[in-house]
């Protein structure tokens, strides 16, 4: 493998799994339990879209502010920075929750993610246009690229893209669904990346 970056999700895969409450957001939101919350939105008048966004965003920022960096994620991008490995966030939320949520990281800061893909720069996972994005803004192809991520749109997405893939099986959590593509990897915490690498 020549793989040169990683390039993560961000919402229990970086950051612990509980913090968002996904049923409870779709209820407050009218979304239909086997809808995603984005593509929900996108079929809403453009007046009651942007009230519901407004919404979505302040539950994302205060799930940011009670957000806790996931097992094993400070030392392995630590490890990852040390080898020199590019690394890139691609995820659904806004960026302001993004930016919120790493301030509880401790030696991970914003910059230390070339790319930060958010709804508002690509289509959203798993839509592959997010992973293409990301490889341009690391400076890779996205056959150089590890996506990793705990549900099955960050499966998707890379591999429709032409990036290897891990899965990040949170409490042996099976989220793959019957012709879904494989993952090229399956780990339990993100240090095994390391081992991966």
């Amino acid at each position: 493998m020549n793989i040169k970056g990683v390039l993560f999700d961000f919402d229990g895969t970086l950051t612990c799994p509980d913090a968002l409450d996904f049923p409870a957001i779709k209820h407050k939101l009218g979304c239909p339990v086997d809808q995603p919350i984005l593509e929900y939105l996108e079929t809403l008048p453009s007046k009651q879209r942007s009230k519901l966004m407004k919404i979505l965003e302040d539950i994302e920022d205060k799930a940011a502010a009670i957000s806790r960096p996931n097992e094993g994620a400070e030392k392995c991008i630590s490890a990852l920075k040390e080898k020199g490995i590019i690394l890139g966030i691609l995820t659904r939320n806004g960026l302001s929750s993004v930016k919120k949520a790493l301030t509880k990281f401790k030696g991970v800061a914003v910059h230390d993610f070339l790319a930060i893909i958010t709804r508002d720069e690509s289509l959203p996972k798993p839509h592959p246009d997010g992973v293409c994005e990301a490889a341009k803004q690391m400076g890779l192809s996205t056959n150089e690229i590890f996506m990793v991520g705990d549900f099955r749109f960050d499966i998707i997405a890379g591999s429709a893209a032409g990036a290897r893939t891990i899965l990040l099986a949170n409490e042996d959590r099976s989220v793959m669904l019957p012709g879904d593509p494989e993952p090229d990897f399956v780990v339990s915490n993100l240090k095994e990346i390391l081992d991966i690498l």
